[in-house]
Order: C-alpha cells, then structure tokens, then sequence
C-alpha cells in the first residue's frame, strides 16, 4: 500500500500543473487509467462560446486517429453541398445490334464512395432494361478520375486482407470485400459457408467443422487460410465452428480493383439475364453520351457512413473527390490539400498544426489540436449545414462505433461525437447536451502506448460535461 501510494503521489505531482487546467474529477479519471495528463489534449466549452470552459494543452498537435474524418465530412458538406453526387457511367464500344454489343463495355467510375451489391445489382438490371443483353467484347475499366501512387494495403499495419486498409480507387466497388457468413445448416450436422458476392475469382475451400461448445474465439477455432492475389484469391476453414456461434460473419478485402469490378461484373449481369464472357482491362470511356449511369446516394448521406462507422476507404475517397472538383480531374492528393487550404483561408477558420495526409485518420502523420477541432466543431453548428454534419456523428451508446459504448451514463442519447482509435491513439470530438439543454463541444486525444486505456476516462469526460458543466460555471464565475 505504502509503495502505491508513493507511486500515486509521484505521479500526481509529476502531472500537478497540467492538470489544474482541468476539474479534478476529470483529471482523476485519467490517472486512475494510467494515462500520463502530459500526452493528453482536452476542451471544453459551449458551441456559442468564445472560449472554452476548460481546456489542457489545447495547442499540441496530436494524432486524431479517425476524428479526421470531420474535418474531411466538414469541408465536403460546404464545398461540394448536402445533395451532391456521383455518377458511375456505362458506355458502348460498338453498336448495339438485337441486343447486343459488338465491341467492349467500358464502365467509367467518378469516385463514388458507397457502391453497395444492391446498388450494383440495380445498375445490371437497368443495363438489361436499356436492352443490353450480351458483351461480345471486354470489360474496360475506365478509373483515371483518381491519379494515385500504388497502394500498399499492407503498409499502415501489414494487415493488407483488412477492409479498412483497402485503398481508394476511381470505380470502388463494395468496398472490395468479400463476406464469408458461417452458420450451421438446417439439419444441425454441418457448417455452411456463404461468400458474398459470389465472385468467380475466389476459390472457397474446406469449410469447418460443427462442434458444440460456446462462442469463444471462433476466428482463431476455424482455422482460416488465405491465398490473396491480384487476379486470384481462396480462403478455406478447415478448423471448427462452435454451435453457440450461432451465424457470423468475417470481411477480407480480396483481389485487385480491375479483378474485384470484373468478378463483380461478370456474376451479376449474369443474374440478370446477361451474357459475358470477356476478360478487363484499362481504358478510356469515349465522348459523348453514356448508355447508362448510376447515381450515388446523396453526400449528406453518405457522410452519416464516414462519421458514424468510421469508414476509412469512404472518407479517403470524399477527400479526393474535394481536389477533383476544386482543381479539375483528376483528383490527387496535392489537390484535395490545396482545396482544403483555400477553404479554411475563405472561412478565416485557423487550424494550426494540421497536418492531413489522407483525410480519414489512417495515418501515422496526420495531426491535429484540441483547440481547432473546436473551433472547427464551432463553425459547424453556425454553418447552414450544421443539421447534416451533426447527423452523422454517432450517438451515444445508440449507434455507429458509440453503439456499445457510454450504455451507463448520462451521455446516452445526448451525445453526438466522433470516435478515433489507432494503436497509441484513442480520440473523441464532437458535441454533448446537457440537462439544460445547453450544448457542448467536447474535444479529447490521447496520444500514448497507454491510449487502449483511454476510452473510460474518455467516455467519463463526456458524462462530466452533461452532468456537471453548467454548474462548475457558475460556481467558478
């Protein structure tokens, strides 16, 4: 006991002058989690506020980790407007004749974010129902809209079969993922394994076992095995599957862009009464008029999936698209960096230290302070757009990556925030109303190899605004 409390005092003396910045409880919160006050940045204060109501080290820049991602949703909502969307087009290399093509399909992709199986599958039937019945040609893929260095999907974390590492791409199709669903069979004697979509390039092989037995780590106990190629890929499951699992569901980002579309293109006009047999390349749509297109959801729709779940591949391909549309395709980085640039200069909204390397926070460069996430979170609830940005953050212990978080507390509900994680990194910034009514920005990052600590002092932080703010400032004034 001697020994902890020693540890205990050195501690609080060590963090004393930072944390007198912050209520003590809040200050507690984190040190009880060992999370050193020194590698954290906090502010608080009302939306229509000209200062915080308490902030800590406000001008450090620090990694967001996904809490990026605002500003990303932020600066398109303005630049780009709440109903702005994207079109992926279908052109014809050759006459139609009874139905069909004689020459090549060529799809143009406009860097739609959210092309869903159901939206793919739409876009099929409507080609059949403009009276395309067989491709006699290839498939060409036109996706110089994005002009990017080759993406390593295994660079951020060698984690390259990982959805959220897929990389942006001009015609980016569900996301590139393949979804394998495990669930026992209608006899109760076997395992049966579903892979959607059914691309023809992916080879499915052994598949578990049925056991009985709790859910535990069901992953590790089936035994998965990936082979993962440009134009090629299997998986196999030749472990066990608990009967306690119930049905489950794994994502693996599989195959190249050109492959993924190709697969994609091949079983569903397939399903659709089409005929096609060529192979894909890339190319070049002509000018003109296109055969067909297929519109995205709206932006202020698809912001909700960027902030709510966090979707890196879906913000990285929203930033992109701000340069394209500010500084003309193709998009690249240095364009959707200098659009962001001229933004914030014509809003005179000051962000010193930000750094932005990809717009979604899956970054090890990407910085950012307390004090402009708040100014930032300030300019939002002013701006036009404020409903549509405030919509798609998650609610608390409701939705999106807060879902499961915050369940017993007094920010269930009255908590609209993004999340940020990455190893080293925990974050959280957006808005909390309280009792009153009054409504808060809240703005917390750790930065530090204790941040998988993090989330209780985090989640506490926002507790303690909505129950305590309104009168810790009235007792202080």
């Amino acid at each position: 006991m001697r020994r902890s409390a020693a540890l205990m005092l050195a501690w609080l003396a060590l963090a004393a002058p930072a944390a007198a910045e912050l209520p003590r409880e809040v200050a507690r919160a984190f040190l009880d989690a060992k999370v050193p006050l020194n590698r954290v940045a906090v502010v608080v204060q009302r939306v229509d506020g000209s200062r915080p109501l308490f902030s800590h080290q406000p001008d450090a820049p620090m990694n967001p980790a996904s809490t990026m991602k605002l500003v990303t949703s932020f600066a398109a909502l303005e630049l780009l407007g709440r109903d702005f969307r994207w079109r992926t087009e279908a052109w014809l290399g050759g006459p139609l004749v009874d139905g069909a093509v004689q020459g090549d399909l060529i799809l143009r992709g406009g860097g739609d974010p959210k092309i869903t199986i159901e939206q793919w599958q739409a876009f099929m039937a409507d080609l059949r129902a403009k009276g395309l019945a067989r491709v006699d040609g290839d498939l060409v893929l036109d996706r110089g809209h994005f002009r990017l260095p080759q993406h390593d999907a295994a660079q951020f974390d060698a984690e390259p079969l990982r959805p959220y590492n897929v990389g942006p791409d001009a015609l980016l199709v569900n996301f590139k993922a393949v979804r394998f669903t495990f669930a026992p069979n209608a006899a109760g004697d076997a395992v049966e394994v579903k892979v959607e979509p059914p691309l023809p390039q992916v080879a499915l092989g052994a598949t578990p076992a049925l056991v009985d037995g709790d859910c535990n780590d069901w992953r590790r106990s089936i035994a998965a095995s990936f082979i993962n190629q440009s134009r090629a890929a299997a998986a196999a499951f030749p472990g066990r599957y608990p009967r306690g699992c119930g049905e489950r569901d794994w994502h693996v980002a599989m195959l190249d862009h050109s492959t993924y579309v190709h697969g994609m293109f091949t079983a569903y006009f397939a399903r659709a009464g089409g005929s096609f047999g060529g192979a894909v390349r890339d190319g070049r749509a002509p000018a003109g008029t296109p055969f067909a297109v297929m519109e995205s959801a709206p932006l202020y729709d698809i912001v909700r999936d960027v902030n709510k779940l966090s979707n890196n591949v879906m913000a990285r391909q929203l930033y992109l698209t701000l340069g394209a549309h500010a500084l003309g395709s193709p998009a690249t980085l240095e364009k959707s960096h200098e659009a962001v640039r001229r933004w914030l200069a014509g809003r005179k909204l000051a962000l010193p230290g930000l750094v932005i390397e990809n717009g979604s926070g899956l970054s090890r460069n990407e910085r950012m302070t307390a004090g402009g996430f708040a100014r930032l979170l300030a300019a939002a609830d002013a701006s036009p757009l404020r409903d549509e940005f405030a919509s798609s953050l998650a609610v608390a212990a409701t939705d999106g990556t807060l879902e499961r978080r915050m369940r017993n507390g007094s920010a269930v509900g009255r908590g609209l925030l993004k999340t940020g994680s990455l190893e080293g990194v925990r974050a959280l910034a957006g808005y909390v109303i309280d009792g009153t009514g009054t409504r808060w920005i809240v703005v917390a990052m750790v930065n530090d190899p204790s941040a998988n600590r993090a989330n209780a002092p985090l989640d506490f932080l926002a507790d303690w605004v909505i129950r305590n703010a309104s009168v810790w400032t009235r007792e202080r004034h």
